[in-house]
């Protein structure tokens, strides 16, 4: 029963929480909208093995204020099963590691919409991709402000 009690008192509100999903309404799948994102008025940099290309975007009350888009090559890696891990870490990274822009980008009066490229021709530990994706996501921050 004293466990239960510790329990109770511990539990956290919900304004502390932060939810840790990646919803199909925070990912770039539109054919114009990417068109728009790699169509040369972006800005972009590279944390190796990580390619970053963003634009911000007029704020639309109905969609998240950043909104993602995940890419690696074919011609990086032939098969299919190596692709999606890859694009499982990204996402994975993205997702854990997204509260460092979306708290940012909250207040302001403008969205984003972000393409992660892989750069690399092998995998990389997803620790590695993670440290990347952190360092990826305060650099648009910085680059923001």
């Amino acid at each position: 029963m004293q466990s239960f009690h510790y329990f109770c008192n511990k539990m956290e509100t919900m304004e502390d929480i932060r939810r840790l999903t990646l919803p199909k309404s925070e990912r770039l799948y539109l054919k114009k909208e990417i068109e728009e994102l790699f169509s040369g008025k972006q800005d972009s940099f590279s944390i190796f093995p990580i390619r970053v290309v963003f634009q911000k975007t007029e704020r639309n009350k109905d969609l998240p204020p950043v909104r993602i888009l995940v890419s690696v090559s074919k011609r990086k890696f032939k098969r299919a099963v190596k692709r999606n891990r890859v694009k499982r870490q990204l996402r994975e990274a993205y997702r854990k590691n997204k509260f460092i822009l979306t708290d940012f980008i909250n207040d302001k009066e403008y969205g984003m919409n972000i393409g992660f490229v892989w750069l690399a021709s092998d995998l990389k530990e997803s620790k590695t991709v993670e440290d990347r994706m952190k360092t990826a996501l305060q650099t648009i921050k910085e680059k923001l402000c």
